[in-house]
Formats: C-alpha cells, structure tokens, sequence
C-alpha cells in the first residue's frame, strides 16, 4: 500500500512538473474585424506585448500569463455577449477592452456583476465611468480608464472653434453612436454657450457611404464650419464628398480620425482639417520612445495606431496590481484605485470614477498629407 502511494504521489508530481506553472488569463475583447479593425488589431498587439514581456522577465514566477483574444465587432450586442463568455471563464483575471464606448458600456454592467477588472484604453464617453457613482450600479467600482473623455475633448473643440477660428456657424454631423453622438452633444452645447449658431445637427449611419444628399442639403446653409463626432470610415468619406459638392468649410473631428486611414479614406480632400486628439500620441512623447522600439520590433511592418500605448500602459498598470496582490480580481480592483504607475503616459493614477488625472489634449491639422502639431 505504501509503495502504491508513493507511486501516485511520484506520478502527480511528474504530472505537475509537466504540466509547469498554472496559467492566469487575461481577455483583449477588441473590435478584430469590422470597418475599425485596424485600431482594434493595434490594441490587442499592444497588450500581448506588455503581456509577453511580463512572462519573459519572470516577474510572476508562480504562474504563467496567457492573453486570450475575443473580437467585438464594435457591435454593442457582441460585446455583451463577449462579455458574458469572459465572465464565464474563472481563469481570466482582468479584460483589457473595449474600445467603442457603445460596446464598453453595456459589456461593463456584465464585468462589474461578476467583480472582473476592466481596463480601457480607448472608450471616451464620460458616462463609463460615471455610471459607477449611480445607486443603481451592481458590483464594485471595477473600471480604470487611461485617456481622456469626451467632455474634455469636445470642450476643447468648441473652444477651439469659437476662440481661435473665429466661427459663429456650424453645421454638426455624428454617427449615432456612444462615442460619435456623445461628443457631438458636448461640442454642440458649448458652442452655443459661446454664443455660436447651430445651423443642423444630422445623425448618419455607420457603414453608409454615400452622404452626397446630406452634404447637398448642408451647402445652402453656409455653415463656417463642419464638425463631426464619430470614426474615420464615414468621416473621411463625408469630408471627400462636401469637398466634391463644392462645401469647403473647415472640418474639425475627434482623436479616431488621428490615423493614416482617415488620410487614405478622406485623400486630398483632407488637407487642412483639425483632429483633437485626447493626451498626446506616441510619438510625441518622450516616455513612449521605448514602447515605439519595442513594439516595431515585436510586429516589424505594423503601424503603431493612435491608442496602442494607451492598450500598453493599461496593461502595465493592471500586471503592476497584480504583483501586489497576485491574481485576486478583488484584490486588483482595490489595489489599482490607489496605484500609482510610471510609464509611457507618465505619471498615471485614478480618480473615484477611475479616471485618468491626465486631461491633456492635442490638436493637429493635415498638412501636406500629414498629421501637424497645431500650434
């Protein structure tokens, strides 16, 4: 019998030894395929690389990360559903995502039920976090987002508009959507509070492509100024096609648009047209050189898209709690609401709705096909 033991006990051991360090899982829910796949794509390169950096140095010796991929679709229902199956899982710890607003708020109520980490880097609309102080919130204060909102950005954009450019019309333009529509809302209320006129305010639908009868309708209206609150697929073609019906006001959009395919969509037509852009990009930080090195050699022939630091820093953030407090989802959550991180972003901490102290914004404007600092 005490032979027969020993034989088990020899044979869980190899069997332990073999299967190595036990594996904690951490979601990337992102939209992977879809009209934005491409900033989704960034996102999820990004945090496997801080993830695969982490395994490498050796930092959590008792077990071994594993990131595990899910694709939203940028459709709000596909995220809840992602949602559902991460939360379904007991070996994800945190989930780095999601990017649309419109799917980060109602895949969020389903994180914050079962207690799991969210991390963003990317969702603007305020009403994220903020829903968080609600009485009607179920679960803890469980999302800590690294940029900056669209009330700063559209603010910002309404300011900018009124102070610098001078203009007293404008015509607005969203996509319907959380982030879109949401920004649109906040510039349009600022504008008017500077005693500037709103001459329309259309909704168009993702995935259109012809806006020459909206364009066409807007024209006669003489707006000073186009500013549109949504994504760079209907945006670019919306700035090409006012161009075409002769409509040559200046376009001022939001950060989605700060990407080379905004440039490809909108082509010449783009020349001249301001992007705000919340905190500032990669390149124009010094503490990002680093991460630019390292992501170039890890994806070699990838651009690095306007929020992958962000997808990065939020990561570094959430495996720094985790070396406090090891891979406990409660722990992480109250070890990350008095964290305070150094890195790419510089000095990162949150606030009680978890979000980033950090309220920079950037403004550039297309010169020679490229994106310039607007001084």
């Amino acid at each position: 019998m005490r032979k027969f033991t020993l034989s088990l006990l020899a044979i869980g051991l190899l069997t332990s030894c073999q299967r190595g360090p036990r594996e904690v899982k951490i979601a990337i829910a992102e939209p992977l395929t879809g009209d934005i796949a491409a900033l989704g794509q960034g996102l999820k390169r990004a945090a496997v690389l801080a993830i695969e950096e982490a395994n490498a140095s050796g930092r959590f010796p008792e077990f071994k990360l594993r990131a595990v991929e899910f694709d939203d679709r940028s459709d709000p229902k596909e995220a809840v559903n992602v949602a559902n199956r991460i939360v379904s899982n007991p070996d994800i710890v945190a989930v780095v995502g999601h990017f649309n607003s419109g799917c980060s708020i109602p895949a969020s109520a389903v994180y914050a039920r079962a207690g799991l980490p969210m991390m963003n880097a990317g969702s603007s609309s305020p009403q994220l976090t903020l829903q968080q102080l609600s009485s009607h919130w179920t679960g803890p204060r469980n999302i800590f987002r690294v940029n900056t909102t669209d009330d700063a950005q559209g603010l910002f954009a309404a300011e900018f508009a009124a102070h610098s450019l001078k203009i007293k019309t404008v015509a607005i333009l969203h996509d319907k959507t959380a982030y879109g529509q949401g920004i649109a809302d906040v510039f349009q209320e600022k504008f008017k509070e500077l005693g500037g006129t709103v001459l329309s305010f259309d909704g168009v639908q993702t995935g259109d492509k012809d806006f020459k009868a909206l364009v066409t309708r807007i024209k006669p209206l003489g707006p000073e100024l186009l500013y549109f609150g949504g994504t760079y697929t209907e945006g670019g073609l919306i700035l090409r096609q006012a161009r075409e019906a002769g409509l040559q006001a200046p376009y001022l959009t939001g950060e989605i648009s700060y990407d080379p395919d905004f440039l490809r969509i909108a082509g010449g037509a783009a020349e001249g047209a301001f992007v705000t852009y919340l905190g500032r990009p990669p390149e124009l930080l010094d503490t990002a050189k680093l991460f630019i090195e390292k992501y170039r050699l890890a994806y070699p022939g990838s651009e690095v898209k306007a929020y992958d630091h962000y997808a990065y820093e939020v990561t570094n953030i959430l495996l720094s709690a985790m070396e406090k407090v090891g891979p406990d989802k409660a722990k992480i959550i109250d070890a990350l609401r008095t964290l305070t991180y150094e890195g790419v972003l510089g000095t990162t901490s949150f606030d009680e709705k978890g979000d980033t102290f950090n309220k920079t914004i950037t403004l550039f404007v297309v010169k020679d096909g490229k994106f310039v600092p607007h001084e």
